[in-house]
């Protein structure tokens, strides 16, 4: 099994309005892809600051070639898509984990 990671830092304004975006528009798109088999969202606890919080998506993938097929096909779409709403208010990186 293989996990696409998504760390996103978010500023504290914005916590519950990118939260609530994420629940339910942005992780429904990237399932609709059908290039996952399913989803876990996590607060970070360790990582809170005063102006921001930390939260992980990961998304469980069957093959490297779905991840690929998702990266190449659509994730530029839907990062565009929260860059336009979040603007600087969101930083990501991803991470790719395969469970031992």
């Amino acid at each position: 099994m293989l996990i696409y990671n998504v760390t996103s830092g978010v500023d504290r304004k914005i916590e519950l309005e990118w939260l609530l975006w994420m629940k339910e528009t942005h992780i429904p798109e990237v399932m609709h892809t059908q290039m996952f088999l399913g989803f876990k969202l996590y607060k970070i606890l360790s990582t809170e600051s005063d102006d921001t919080v930390s939260y992980a998506v990961q998304y469980n993938a069957k093959s490297l070639d779905q991840i690929e097929k998702y990266l190449e096909n659509y994730a530029p779409s839907l990062r565009e898509e929260v860059k336009k709403k979040f603007g600087d208010g969101v930083a990501s990186f991803r991470t790719l984990l395969e469970e031992v």
